[in-house]
């Protein structure tokens, strides 16, 4: 059975640092673009980042460009998203996603991806 999982989330203070983990199991995840995402009590999903399989294409969202980056290491089937800066608005749900789409795409587009980990929090608070 194929299972994304994500981790890493918790409590940071402003200005902090976190990094977050999309690991796979069950199916490589070579060949799929990876995306990030994260949802606000109140607010609708957000994509943030992503990667493409091939090449390491990298998309960020306007909100996050310059504090948070992506990457992706395949021997170990698994993704990163190292946070920085953190503020208060960056708390909230964070869902990685796997999507079988064109190899040198990135993109925020939640409707690309079909394999949804089940989320990890991030709450960013003094």
């Amino acid at each position: 059975q194929w299972q994304i999982v994500e981790s890493g989330g918790g409590l940071v203070q402003p200005g902090g640092s976190l990094r977050l983990s999309c690991t796979s199991s069950g199916r490589t995840l070579d060949y799929h673009a990876i995306g990030w995402f994260r949802q606000a009590p109140g607010k609708e999903r957000e994509g943030i980042s992503s990667i493409s399989s091939r090449d390491g294409n990298t998309k960020y969202a306007d909100s996050v460009q310059g504090r948070f980056v992506i990457s992706r290491d395949n021997a170990k089937n698994t993704i990163y998203l190292q946070m920085n800066n953190l503020s208060p608005e960056d708390t909230g749900v964070y869902y990685c996603a796997a999507g079988a789409i064109s190899p040198n795409l990135a993109t925020l587009r939640h409707q690309s991806y079909d394999h949804w980990g089940p989320g990890t929090q991030v709450t960013v608070s003094s």
